[in-house]
């Protein structure tokens, strides 16, 4: 399974999303920070599953549909920070989709999640992860489950790998830094969490018009969590 994420800085990169999906063979694409009123149903062979509705900045997931049939979307608004309440940008920080791949027969979830800017605390945004996996623990019980996207958590990324392990997910970092545009805040923004999957190697992008460099995610099926 492929998978691209990508922070598109306020929908600047979405004219680079149907060759993404065409040269990396993708089978899922979540965004963060899209304009959804601009979203087309169709980018090359996906198809949009859901976006959110009340973001300045939004969350989509597309889907291909050769190789999943998708079910029910949800969307979730997560604990808000000081930003979130002044600027108001997201009132829905998560998107997730069930998918049945139609090859195997395995159902998971995909997930697209956009944490709190680093405006807020690193304890804000792992409040803000925990949450969002429980809520798509409600997606069903047992499902193996792929969150990626925008974890604004450059820094003690150790720590959260640890508290990541101790909540049975795993966290995996991609082969290069995500965000260089400032010196100070050079590293690793984009990344995955997983829990019933096999990472097998998380790549980063070449640079598009976006601060933030996309991501390839590709993964193989392991064991459901239960």
């Amino acid at each position: 399974m492929r998978v691209i994420s990508y922070n598109l800085r306020k929908h600047k990169a979405s004219g680079e999303l149907e060759a993404l999906a065409r040269d990396y063979k993708v089978d899922a694409l979540c965004l963060q920070e899209c304009d959804t009123e601009d979203l087309p149903e169709s980018i090359g062979n996906l198809k949009l599953a859901d976006a959110t509705r009340g973001n300045r900045l939004g969350l989509a997931i597309y889907y291909s549909t050769d190789r999943f049939t998708a079910g029910d979307t949800k969307t979730f608004s997560l604990k808000k920070s000081v930003h979130d309440r002044v600027l108001a940008p997201a009132h829905e920080r998560l998107i997730g989709t069930r998918m049945v791949d139609n090859q195997t027969n395995h159902a998971l979830v995909i997930a697209s999640f956009h944490a709190a800017p680093l405006t807020a605390s690193n304890s804000l945004r792992r409040n803000q992860i925990h949450a969002a996996h429980g809520e798509l623990l409600s997606m069903g019980g047992g499902l193996m489950t792929l969150m990626v996207g925008d974890f604004n958590y450059p820094f003690f990324t150790k720590y959260l790998t640890e508290q990541m392990k101790d909540a049975g997910y795993e966290l995996s970092l991609s082969d290069r830094r995500t965000y260089t545009r400032y010196k100070v805040f050079k590293g690793h923004f984009d990344f995955a969490t997983s829990q019933g999957l096999v990472i097998e190697k998380v790549e980063t992008l070449p640079r598009g018009a976006s601060d933030h460099l996309p991501i390839l995610i590709s993964a193989e099926y392991g064991q459901n969590p239960e």
